[in-house]
Parts: C-alpha cells; sequence; structure tokens
C-alpha cells in the first residue's frame, strides 16, 4: 500500500508517520508510487517507488531488517554482471544513478598491438579470474590493478572494449570525469557483484584535482585508497587509463601496490600501421601497394588517424561520385600529413613526440614499450 500526504513523506521516516499520524491525519493510506527503473540496456521493470510493506509468517506480524534486505539486493541486484557507468548530476554524486550499456564485442583480431601485448594485459585483467580457486588455495591476492597509459588515440579505449567483451559474466562499472568522485561506491559494488572490473578513464585529470575529495588531498589519492580498501581475496580488476603517467608517478609512488602492472600502448609500427588500415579498409578493395605506401608515409600516427584516412579517402570517392581507388587513399595521405594538418593529426593524438614516460618510481618502469553507447538508465 502507498502513503498519501503530499511531497513532504519523501522526507519522513515510517516512525516519524507513526508518530505524526496519531496528531494529525497527513498521511493516509494511499496507492503505492511506481517508477519505471532499467534493468538492463534494454528493458525495464516497473517497481514501487514509495510504499509500505506488511508481512505475516505463521500468523503473526514480521518486520523485515533492511540492513539484511539490502544484502540480498546486493547479492541478488540487476546490475550484477551487467556493464554500467555511474553518472553524477547537477545535485551531486548522492542524487546521480547508473546508466546501462551493451557490453562490447570486440575480437582481438580487431585490436592492432605489438604481438604478445594484448594477451599480456588480458592475462592480468580477466585471464586471473580463471584461476581464483588456485590463487586462493595458495594464499594469493585477486585483487589487482592495471595501468594502461600512452598517447591520445593509440588504442588504450579500444584495449579496454576487447577486455569487457572477454569479461563474459563479470560486472563492468565505468568512470569518467566526474563520476569518478563515485570511487567509493564503485568499490562497494565491485566487491558486492563481483567479479568485477572498475573502469577508470583519464585518471591523470584528476591527479591535483581536489573539487571532489573531502579532504585536502588530490581525488585521486582517494581513488587509490578506494582501490586498496578492498580485501585481499575480491574478484575485483582495476583498470586505469591516462595519456600523462608522469602526473600520475607521484600518486602512485605514494600510494604503492594499488597498481601491479603499468603497460604502454604506443603508437603503431609499420607493421600495425598496415594491419590497421587492412582493419579499416577491409570493406574497400585497397591494394596491398597502396596500404604499404600509406604505411609507409604515416609513421608516428595513431590507430585514429589510420581510421580518420580511411574515411577520407570514402569521402573523397564518393564526392568525386566515384569507386573508392587506391589514389583516393594516397591523396588523402597527402592532404593529411600536409604541413596545414598538422592541427588536425594533433587533435587525432598523432605526432612526433611522444607522452612522457615513466620514472625510475614508476610502476612498470622497464616494461618494454612496444565509448560505450548508452541505451537505458535509472537511479540508484
Amino acid at each position: 500500500m502507498g502513503i498519501g500526504g503530499g511531497g513532504q513523506r519523501h522526507h519522513q521516516s515510517v516512525s516519524d508517520m507513526v508518530q505524526h499520524s496519531q496528531l494529525f491525519p497527513q498521511f493516509p493510506l494511499a496507492q503505492p508510487d511506481y517508477a519505471n527503473l532499467a534493468v538492463g540496456p534494454d528493458t525495464q521493470r516497473q517497481a514501487v517507488a514509495l510504499g509500505l510493506w506488511l508481512f505475516t509468517f505463521d500468523g503473526s506480524p514480521l518486520a523485515v531488517l533492511l540492513a539484511e534486505f539490502r544484502l540480498r539486493m546486493d547479492s541478488n541486484s540487476v546490475l550484477k554482471g551487467q556493464v554500467i557507468s555511474l553518472v553524477t548530476s547537477e545535485y551531486g554524486p548522492s542524487t546521480a544513478g547508473v546508466t546501462f550499456h551493451h557490453r562490447p564485442s570486440l575480437p582481438a583480431s580487431d585490436v592492432i598491438l605489438p604481438g604478445g601485448l594484448l594477451q599480456k594485459v588480458a592475462d592480468h585483467t580477466v585471464g586471473i579470474a580463471t584461476h581464483r580457486e588456485s590463487l586462493r588455495d595458495h594464499g594469493q591476492h585477486l585483487k589487482r590493478g592495471i595501468l594502461l597509459y600512452g598517447r591520445p588515440g593509440t588504442g588504450k579505449t579500444h584495449t579496454v572494449r576487447h577486455l569487457l567483451s572477454k569479461g563474459e559474466g563479470s560486472t563492468a562499472i565505468l568512470l569518467s570525469g566526474g563520476s569518478l568522485a563515485r570511487i567509493s561506491e564503485a568499490a562497494r559494488m565491485a566487491r558486492a557483484l563481483q567479479p568485477s572490473i572498475v573502469v577508470l578513464e583519464d585518471c591523470d585529470l584528476i591527479a591535483e584535482d581536489r573539487s571532489f575529495g573531502h579532504g585536502p588531498q588530490p581525488l585521486l589519492f582517494e581513488v587509490l585508497d578506494a582501490m586498496d580498501g578492498l580485501d585481499n581475496d575480491a574478484d575485483v580488476a582495476f583498470i586505469l587509463t591516462t595519456n600523462r603517467p608522469d602526473m600520475l608517478e607521484r600518486a602512485l609512488a605514494q600510494r604503492p601496490g594499488r597498481v601491479d602492472l603499468a603497460v604502454e600502448i604506443p603508437l603503431p609500427a609499420y607493421a600495425e600501421r598496415v594491419r590497421l588500415l587492412e582493419l579499416y579498409g577491409r570493406l574497400v578493395a585497397f591494394s596491398p601497394a597502396a596500404l604499404d605506401a600509406a604505411a609507409d608515409r604515416t609513421e608516428g600516427t595513431t590507430a585514429s588517424f589510420a581510421r580518420e584516412l580511411v574515411r577520407r579517402a570514402v569521402v573523397a570517392a564518393a564526392l568525386d561520385d566515384a569507386p573508392v581507388s587506391d589514389g583516393h587513399l594516397s591523396a588523402a595521405v597527402e592532404d593529411l600529413m600536409a604541413d596545414a594538418e598538422a592541427l588536425t593529426r594533433s587533435l587525432l593524438g598523432s605526432g612526433s613526440e611522444g607522452p612522457p614516460g615513466p620514472g625510475p618510481g614508476f610502476p612498470g618502469a622497464g616494461f618494454p614499450g612496444p565509448g560505450f553507447p548508452a541505451s537505458a538508465s535509472g537511479s540508484l
């Protein structure tokens, strides 16, 4: 049954309502309030937004302890096994909710990295979860953190999408920008809904940001502390991405042990540039010679650059009202590599200078350098 009494009923506890109703009939019985809440990327469910549940057991009234009910909600949550992002609102994190996403489907063949690098990242992120019992039996922790760093456009987010596609059945929680303020909440959810993957994108943006914090330390330190707060047996993987590893070095050095693997996602070498052009041009009949020539001409560019290169060739052919040819690819290369397109190349993450590298104390120093469409959302 529901509770009448206007908007103030949303700000009263049950005990307040009972006490006040003895003096003033301001909370009459009424129909329950219902709301349509997302329970998946494409589905919603009608749920009681405000109401009273009266239970009896063996003929006697029964009160259900809210804490126990909350535990059951966690273990049977509609969020378990889903890919979600935590969002913020203009009124702060407490009024925010979640957005459901389709789990990406991205095979390893569509992630072009130097040989062995993708497997190394996948083994540390999702591979460990397949051996959780063995690790627990030998007293080893399951909680793990990995940092992916490199220039914009080299494929860090693309790599994350592949990891999420391999993590079928795991709960994935995505945080970026202002939603990183909800890291403590995300860590609690990840523990309750494990096995889980928590993705923290562009952590360098909060390396010195104190606007969301609760003290003098940067928000990034709170992120790392939240990671450390989980039990060692928690089957939770944290994936951090950054374009500026130098911004994170101090924080990671002062909070050691949170990230146990750092991997550079490098600019593609010649062989990877050829494969990228083949991948993005798989529906276009470019000749092998044209692809080789384009790859040779575009040294120092990113994966995003290769995709834009193919797109420009296709657009040029459409404007010419002609089939896409090797000439269109060659012209697109000349156009994008021209001095006048320096800003465009910069926006695509390409350039002659790489990102600042890790210093001697940086986790992962010594390692060989080699967006998700939302469908439904609801409040928590």
